[in-house]
């Protein structure tokens, strides 16, 4: 199992993305983290094509929502890319999309079987740890129902052993949620991995290593 976790794109270790990727070819984007803005949504999947197209990957968007119900045919279309890209947005709305279309049983038996590289960052990073609690001060999950038709999912796909916080110290976070959420599990001795923007998590086989700056 290979896996490139974020807070921020490649953060400053796209060395150790390219390491895990090998030779750039056809990579799949997935976007549906972004579901809920109807407005912006075109934009952010561009924001995504342009830097991969850039690295020298050829990049194709699967949309979740054209398999809902589908899971067999996206196993076929997600087979036929080495390597996946999962996008920032609203953690929720991705969860909720995975389980529409059963990218959340698809994608980690792919991985489990190391049939493709997956790297996701922001809210693509965070749905691959044990849940998803606490991230309802950054990510609304009120989005959830009226984006994707159901109640929010508070599991995540567990294949990393402790939830991931993103954006420590950023930018994008003038509020500053994830440092609160970040000093909050420490202060319940909650094993956690909480990445700035230039950090990055990476899973090679069982081994699970942090990359910081």
């Amino acid at each position: 199992m290979r896996l490139f976790l974020a807070s921020y794109r490649f953060g400053e270790h796209y060395d150790v993305f390219a390491e895990l990727a090998g030779t750039p070819g056809p990579i799949a984007v997935i976007a549906n983290a972004c579901d809920s803005w109807p407005g912006a949504r075109a934009a952010a999947v561009t924001s995504e094509l342009v830097p991969l197209r850039n690295s020298g990957f050829t990049p194709h968007e699967v949309d979740l929502r054209e398999y809902i119900g589908r899971p067999a045919e996206l196993r076929r279309t997600l087979s036929r890319f080495p390597a996946l890209w999962v996008r920032g947005g609203n953690t929720f709305v991705l969860r909720a999309q995975f389980a529409r279309s059963g990218a959340d049983t698809v994608i980690p038996d792919l991985l489990a079987a190391d049939a493709l590289l997956y790297a996701g960052y922001s809210a693509g990073a965070c749905l691959l740890g044990p849940h998803l609690h606490g991230l309802e001060a950054s990510d609304d999950p009120g989005e959830v129902a009226p984006t994707c038709g159901i109640e929010p999912i508070w599991e995540g796909l567990g294949l990393i052993d402790r939830p991931i916080v993103a954006h420590l110290d950023s930018p994008t976070d003038p509020d500053g949620t994830s440092d609160a959420l970040a000093a909050r599990l420490r202060a319940d001795a909650t094993p956690h991995w909480a990445l700035t923007d230039a950090d990055v998590i990476v899973r090679n086989g069982t081994e699970i290593r942090s990359y910081t700056s």
